[in-house]
């Protein structure tokens, strides 16, 4: 099973990472990062690089689709080159999946229109602006769709699509060897929990943005 893990300029690291780490441990998987180019992908600090080995042309059937977000992929939009390899990729894949605003990505290629998707919380306006049914949910599967909501959600995309293709067992035991057993020390973690200022100071784009 051929997994492709897509690289853009200033993804987010945890977005690829999250579902590189559980789908990653799928019995016989082959995970491979892909991009336009061949080569060093930074991610959206610039200080972490990604390496693509293989340009999405080297790809051109995985049978599971993986498309982080983060800030660059704004600008991969009205990216042709990745939006028409998402539709011929989709063509032939079992899963075709995403993390935070990859399912923006997605979307703009006319892939999730009519069906419910999830992104990160300050993006699931632009989500429904293409036809998809937002929903705050973490994780979101329709038909063979996969979508995460911000960041750290790749995690649990990738151990829920472990359970689905391997079995309960085979994702609880990559959850207990990846010890994945959040503790936060905050209570913080979405918008219906975090404080009410720095929900609005967010939403209003007063406040840096880290992602």
């Amino acid at each position: 099973m051929q997994i492709a893990v897509v690289l853009f300029d200033r993804f987010t690291a945890l977005d690829a990472v999250g579902p590189y780490e559980t789908l990653g441990r799928l019995p016989d998987a082959e995970t491979v990062f892909v991009a336009e180019r061949a080569g060093p992908v930074r991610t959206d600090t610039g200080n972490l690089a990604l390496t693509a080995d293989r340009t999405l042309a080297d790809v051109p059937a995985p049978d599971i689709v993986v498309v982080p977000g983060g800030p660059g992929q704004s600008s991969q939009m009205e990216n042709e080159t990745l939006l028409d390899w998402l539709r011929t990729a989709d063509g032939t894949s079992t899963w075709t999946t995403s993390v935070c605003t990859g399912s923006l990505l997605l979307a703009a290629a006319g892939l999730l229109e009519g069906r419910r998707a999830t992104s990160h919380w300050l993006a699931l306006d632009f989500l429904a602006r293409f036809g998809a049914e937002a929903t705050g949910e973490r994780v979101v599967i329709d038909g063979k769709y996969v979508t995460a909501a911000g960041v750290s959600s790749g995690i649990d995309m990738g151990l829920t699509l472990l359970g689905r293709i391997a079995g309960d067992d085979h994702a609880r035991a990559v959850q207990l060897l990846t010890e994945y057993d959040p503790q936060p020390p905050y209570d913080a973690g979405s918008p219906d929990k975090a404080p009410a200022h720095l929900v609005e100071e967010f939403r209003s784009g007063s406040r840096f943005i880290l992602t």
